[in-house]
Parts: C-alpha cells; sequence; structure tokens
C-alpha cells in the first residue's frame, strides 16, 4: 500500500469496487430507464386493447410474413417467445377473439395449425409501431440528436455483445 493509499482511506483492491459501483449503478439505470418505457407503452397499448405479450406475439408472426416465411406453428411460437406452449395458447386465444390472427390448417399436413395475421392484426401492429415511437419520443425527449446517436451507438454495442434472442 503506497502511502497516498494510506492517507485517502483506499487500498488498491478499491478501484474494482468502485468501478464494480459504478456498473451497478448503470446496471440500475437501464433498469429504471426499461421500466419507465414499459410504463409509458403500457398506458400507449390500454387504447389499442392489447397487453405487452400480444403484442410481442403479434411482432413476431410479423416477423415470419416478411420474410416470406410460411405462418408459424404455435410451437415455433412457443421456441422463439421462449414460453411454454399453454402461453402461446392463451396469447393466440385471445388474439383470434380479437380477430388479430387466425389458426389456418398447414397445406401439406393437415394436422399442423399455423397462425397469420389478419388485416385487423397488421393495423394492430401499426399502432403498436406508433405507439412505440410516441413513448421513444417521451424516453428521449432531453436529448439532443447527437446525443441520441451517440447513446444508439452505445446500445448497438451493448445489443450486438450479447447472445442472440428471439424477438
Amino acid at each position: 500500500m503506497s502511502p497516498s493509499d494510506a492517507d485517502s482511506g483506499t487500498t488498491p483492491d478499491a478501484a474494482p469496487d468502485s468501478a464494480s459501483d459504478a456498473d451497478g449503478l448503470l446496471a440500475e439505470q437501464l433498469l429504471r430507464l426499461t421500466r419507465r418505457l414499459h410504463r409509458i407503452q403500457r398506458q400507449q397499448m390500454e387504447p389499442i386493447g392489447i397487453t405487452p405479450a400480444q403484442s410481442r406475439l403479434l411482432r413476431t408472426v410479423s416477423h415470419y410474413e416478411l420474410h416470406h416465411e410460411p405462418p408459424p406453428r404455435m410451437a415455433d411460437l412457443a421456441k422463439r417467445l421462449d414460453v411454454v406452449p399453454r402461453a402461446v395458447t392463451t396469447l393466440v386465444d385471445g388474439l383470434e377473439a380479437s380477430g388479430r390472427v387466425r389458426r389456418v390448417p398447414d397445406p401439406t399436413n393437415r394436422r399442423v395449425i399455423r397462425i397469420e395475421l389478419t388485416d385487423t392484426g397488421r393495423a394492430t401492429l401499426r399502432s403498436l409501431r406508433s405507439a412505440r415511437r410516441d413513448a421513444a419520443e417521451d424516453i428521449l425527449a432531453p436529448l439532443t440528436t447527437e446525443q441520441r446517436e451517440v447513446l444508439g451507438g452505445l446500445l448497438s454495442a451493448l445489443v450486438d455483445g450479447m447472445p442472440e434472442r428471439p424477438c
């Protein structure tokens, strides 16, 4: 221990603790920001009449459509959403009742049921995108355009450094 460490009351091991403290604070800030964004999105989804889980399922089904893939099976959705199949059944039931998705038989295997978007589901997705943009604008309002670009780069670095997760 150097004399300056003794005078300041710190030890050579204190640096990692302060870095850990800073990382912990940063993680807490990210969690608070995420919660705030979710709260704003929920408030904006309420008039649309959809839950966040239903929104995720609609986005996942649209992913297949956008990539010109066959509509997903319930098992495909459960895997991509990382949930149990029963949870997907409940979500699909609710979305089907509201006319946003429909169950269709697979053309090559009549025992297989696929889930596809309806026009109402596509319209709901457009509304959800608008709500997400509005929520992001609320969150990002205090930042300048330059700060937003920097934040976007930092978030991309974090997301790109993580293992791939389903949508």
